[in-house]
C-alpha cells in the first residue's frame, strides 16, 4: 500500500471514529433529556402543578393569528408584522407534561398571538430514544410528529395539533394509529388529497427525526415542555400559570 493510500485509510478511520463519537454523544444527550423529561412528568402531580391551579386557564377569545411554516421546519403563529417578543414552544405529542401545558396555557398563548402581542414558534419534536418502552413511546411520537408535518399550516394544523394532545395515548401502548391520524386530519379541515398518503406512508418521518435532532442540539433543552421567551427559558411556575405567563409576555412586549 502506497503512502497516499495509507494516509487516506488513516483519514477514513479518524473520520469514522469521530462520527461514532458524535453519535454516542448525541444519544447520551437525548437519553439525558428523556430522563429529565420523565422526572418532569412526576412533577405534574407535585407542587408546581398544584400551584398552576391558582391561575385559571383562559378561554379562546376569537379568531386565531395566521399559522405558517418556517424555513427551519417550525410552525409560526403570529399576526402580520409581529416579530417580537418571540415565544418558542418545544413540545412532544407523546409527552404527558406537554399535554398538561396544552390544557393549562395554550389558550393564553393563542389569545396573545391573536392580540398581536407575541410571535409564537412551535417546535414539535421527538425526544424519546428508540429503546424506551421497546420503541413504543418513540414510535407514537414519531408517527404523530410526522403526520403533523403533512399539514402545511393554517387552522387545520393547529386543530390537528390540539387533537393529538387530546388523544394522546399512554406511553406503554401503541397509539396514534395511522388510520386515526388520517381521520383526525380530515376532522381538522385538511382537504389536501395527498394528506392520507403522506401520513400512512410516513413520508415526513425522516424530516421529523432530523429536525428533532437539530433542535435538541441547538436549543440545549433539558426536557419538554419548554417555553422560551426571547430565548430565555421560563420557569414551570410561569409556564403553567396562565396569568403569570400572560404578564411575562406582555412585559416582554413593552
Amino acid at each position: 500500500m502506497g503512502k497516499a493510500a495509507r494516509d487516506q485509510s488513516a483519514r477514513d478511520r479518524i473520520k469514522a471514529q469521530r462520527e461514532e463519537q458524535q453519535k454516542k454523544e448525541r444519544l447520551k444527550r437525548i437519553a439525558t433529556i428523556t430522563t429529565v423529561a420523565v422526572v418532569a412528568l412526576a412533577a405534574v402531580g407535585s407542587g408546581w402543578w398544584f400551584a398552576a391551579q391558582g391561575s385559571k386557564s383562559e378561554e379562546l377569545t376569537g379568531a386565531l393569528a395566521p399559522i405558517t411554516p418556517a424555513a427551519d421546519g417550525s410552525m409560526v403563529m403570529a399576526k402580520a408584522g409581529v416579530e417580537k417578543p418571540v415565544l418558542d414552544v418545544y413540545e412532544d405529542f407523546q409527552c404527558p407534561a406537554c399535554k398538561a401545558l396544552e390544557e393549562t396555557s395554550s389558550a393564553t398563548i393563542k389569545n396573545l398571538a391573536a392580540e398581536g402581542k407575541v410571535k409564537v414558534v412551535y417546535h414539535t419534536i421527538t425526544i424519546f430514544p428508540q429503546e424506551m418502552n421497546s420503541g413504543v413511546t418513540r414510535g407514537n411520537s414519531l408517527r404523530a410528529g410526522a403526520a403533523a408535518r403533512c399539514i402545511p399550516g393554517g387552522v387545520p394544523w393547529i386543530k390537528f395539533h390540539d387533537t393529538l394532545f387530546k388523544e394522546q395515548p399512554s406511553e406503554t401502548v401503541e397509539g396514534f394509529k395511522l388510520d386515526d391520524l388520517v381521520s383526525w386530519g380530515k376532522d381538522a379541515g385538511v382537504t389536501d388529497p395527498g394528506f392520507a398518503k403522506c401520513v400512512t406512508g410516513q413520508e415526513k418521518a425522516a424530516t421529523q427525526a432530523d429536525y428533532s435532532a437539530k433542535v435538541l442540539e441547538s436549543a440545549k433543552l433539558q426536557g419538554t415542555p419548554t417555553l422560551k421567551l426571547n430565548g430565555v427559558e421560563l420557569a414551570n411556575d410561569v409556564a403553567f400559570k396562565p396569568g403569570d405567563l400572560r404578564n411575562a409576555i406582555l412585559d416582554a412586549a413593552k
